[in-house]
C-alpha cells in the first residue's frame, strides 16, 4: 500500500474503534465486519466486496504493533512513510491479489556504486569489502529487497493448512503453503520470490488473515464455542455430545447444579500446532422452554413450591446487600 493512502484512510473508523483500542477491540472488531461483509455472505455486492478489503486492510496495519505506530505517527504528521525491505531494499513494496487478480511489478534490489581509490581511505577498504580489479570500491553483493503480501483464507483452512495462489502481473502464480494452526495476522515467508539482488532474491512475506467462524471461536490454540442445555440436565447433570473441529463429536460430563454461563473444559480438542494441543473451551447455555404444557407446567410450579423455603434456592439472596453504595 502506498505511504501516502495511510494519511488519507482513517483505518480506526473503518474498523469503528478509538485511536486508543486495545489489540483485543481491534480483533473483536474486525471479526464482526468480516463475517458481516465477507463475499461469501454477498455475493455479487460490489460495496460489499469493498468494505470487506478496506476493513482488511485495516485490519492488517492495526493488528501489527510496529506498523500501527507508523500509521499513527503518519497520521499525526500527515507525511509519508519510507521503509527498507530488508538488506538491499529500495525496491517498493508492491501489493497482491488472490488468483483473479493482478499482483505486484518486478522490483530491484538496491545497486551500489563504484568510488574511486581517490575517494575512499585504503584504510576503510576492508570495512566495505575492498576494491575491484579496476581499482575502484565495490560494494559486496547483497540480497533482494523482500516483498509483502496478503491473502484471506477460511477458518478451516487456518485449522487444517492450505495451499493459495497469488498471481503476479506478468501472469505467473506463486504457491503459498499456509501451516496447519496459524492464527489471524501470522506471517508466512516464501523463499527467493522477493525482489532481485547481487547476492540473490529476497523472500516474499505473506500476512495471512483468517475469516471468522460463525460457530468455533479461537482463543490462542483453544476452541470456544456456546452449547445449549435444557432445564433438567442443568439442574441434575447429565452426559451431552458435543462437535468438535474435526467433524466428530465427544462426549461431556455437565455437573449438576450447572449455571447458563459455565465454562467447561474437553481436553485435546483444540488447535494443533507446533506448540502442541489446546482444548475445546464449552460455555453451557440453559435454555428455557417457551411453551410448557400444561403437566409441565403443573411439574414446575411443584418444584418451585418443594424449593420455596430452601434459601439457596433463590437466586437473589443477597442481591440488595452487594447492591449498597
Amino acid at each position: 500500500m502506498a505511504s501516502q493512502d495511510w494519511v488519507e484512510k482513517d483505518f480506526y473508523s473503518i474498523l469503528g474503534v478509538s485511536k486508543d483500542a486495545s489489540d483485543a477491540d481491534i480483533k473483536k472488531a474486525y471479526r464482526k465486519l468480516a463475517r458481516k461483509y465477507h463475499p461469501d455472505q454477498n455475493p455479487g455486492d460490489a460495496e460489499a466486496e469493498k468494505k470487506f478489503k478496506d476493513i482488511t486492510e485495516a485490519n492488517s496495519v492495526l493488528s501489527d504493533a510496529e506498523q500501527r505506530q507508523q500509521y499513527d505517527a503518519i497520521r499525526a504528521m500527515g507525511g509519508a512513510r519510507f521503509s527498507a525491505g530488508g538488506p538491499g531494499a529500495g525496491a517498493g513494496t508492491a501489493g497482491f491479489e488472490d488468483l483473479f487478480g493482478g499482483l505486484f511489478g518486478g522490483g530491484a534490489g538496491r545497486h551500489s556504486r563504484g568510488f574511486g581509490s581517490s575517494n575512499l581511505p585504503p584504510e576503510f577498504a576492508d570495512l566495505f569489502g575492498g576494491f575491484s580489479s579496476g581499482g575502484g570500491f565495490q560494494a559486496p553483493p547483497q540480497k533482494g529487497a523482500d516483498r509483502e503480501a496478503s491473502t484471506t483464507i477460511s477458518f478451516a483452512g487456518s485449522i487444517r493448512g492450505t495451499t493459495v495462489g497469488l498471481r503476479e502481473q506478468n501472469g505467473d502464480v506463486i504457491d503459498v503453503r499456509i501451516p496447519a494452526g496459524i492464527r489471524d495476522g501470522q506471517k508466512v515467508r516464501v523463499r527467493g520470490k522477493g525482489g532481485p539482488g547481487s547476492a540473490g532474491p529476497g523472500d516474499l512475506i505473506v500476512t495471512v488473515h483468517v475469516t471468522p467462524h460463525e460457530f468455533f471461536t479461537r482463543d490462542d490454540d483453544n476452541i470456544r464455542i456456546h452449547v445449549p442445555v435444557s432445564f433438567d440436565e442443568a439442574a441434575l447433570g447429565a452426559q451431552i455430545e458435543v462437535p468438535t473441529l474435526d467433524g466428530r463429536s465427544v462426549r461431556m460430563k455437565v455437573p449438576a447444579g450447572s449455571n447458563s454461563g459455565r465454562t467447561l473444559r474437553v481436553k485435546g480438542q483444540g488447535v494443533k500446532s507446533s506448540r502442541g494441543q489446546g482444548d475445546l473451551l464449552v460455555t453451557i447455555d440453559v435454555v428455557v422452554p417457551q411453551n410448557l404444557s400444561k403437566e409441565a407446567e403443573d411439574a414446575v410450579r411443584a418444584f418451585a413450591a418443594a424449593t420455596s423455603k430452601n434459601s439457596e434456592s433463590n437466586p437473589r439472596a443477597g442481591l440488595a446487600a452487594k447492591a449498597r453504595l
